[in-house]
C-alpha cells in the first residue's frame, strides 16, 4: 500500500474547490520555473509537459467559467477567459520559439492568480 498517495488523496478529499485551484496554479508555475532555471540541462520534452500541464489547467479554468452555474460575477468570468486566451496564444509562441524568459509571465499570472485565490494578495 502507497501510504503517501493515501494521506496525499486525504489532504486533496479535504480541500475547498479554491484551495484546489491554487496548489494547483503553484505547482503548474513550479514546473515552468524549474525548466526556466534549468533551460541548458532541460530537454524539449520538460518543457513541453510543463506547458502542456499549464495549458490543461487554463483549459479547465476557461471552462469552468462558461458554465451556468459559475458563481463569479461576469467580469471576473471574462478575465479568467481573457487570460486563458492570452496564455494560449503565448504558449503557442514558446512552442515555435523557445526562450525561457517568455514562461515568466506564464508563472507570474499563475502565481499572481494564486495569491488572489488564497486572499494573500
Amino acid at each position: 500500500m502507497n501510504v503517501t498517495g493515501g494521506y496525499v488523496q486525504n489532504e486533496i478529499a479535504g480541500m475547498s474547490e479554491s484551495e484546489l485551484e491554487v496548489r494547483a496554479l503553484i505547482k503548474t508555475a513550479s514546473a515552468l520555473n524549474s525548466v526556466k532555471e534549468n533551460w541548458d540541462n532541460k530537454e524539449k520534452e520538460d518543457l513541453t509537459k510543463a506547458l502542456d500541464k499549464n495549458r490543461r489547467l487554463w483549459s479547465i479554468l476557461a471552462s469552468a467559467m462558461q458554465e451556468e452555474d459559475c458563481p463569479q460575477p461576469l467580469e471576473i468570468k471574462q478575465n479568467i477567459i481573457n487570460l486563458a486566451n492570452f496564455i494560449f496564444k503565448r504558449t503557442t509562441e514558446i512552442i515555435t520559439n523557445p526562450e525561457p524568459q517568455k514562461l515568466e509571465i506564464l508563472i507570474n499570472i499563475n502565481m499572481n492568480i494564486a495569491r488572489g485565490l488564497s486572499g494573500k494578495e
